[in-house]
């Protein structure tokens, strides 16, 4: 018998849908302080636009950055890059 169809013979059927299957991969990212522009914080922190961190997450900063480690792989991305004007950022 399909989900989507009533049962015969008992004149009403429930429908049953199925739950999505959500993943968030396994949440490191949240564990994490992230590097991303001084400006972009400062702007996102003005109008609330989100930012995109050096390994790539997209969020709006909202917790003390100094609370967490800092993301190893935007870690490795801002040693590797030859200017230093990138700034630490929140999450």
């Amino acid at each position: 018998m399909s989900t989507l169809e009533p049962e015969r013979g008992t004149g009403t059927g429930t429908l049953v849908e199925p739950t999505p299957q959500t993943s968030h991969g396994d949440g490191d990212h949240e564990r994490f302080a992230h590097y991303v522009q001084k400006d972009k914080i400062m702007a996102s922190a003005l109008d609330g636009t989100p930012v995109v961190a050096l390994c790539g997450k997209v969020w709006v900063p909202g917790r003390d950055p100094k609370k967490y480690p800092v993301c190893p792989m935007c870690k490795e991305i801002y040693e590797s890059m030859s200017s230093g004007d990138e700034g630490k950022g929140d999450e």
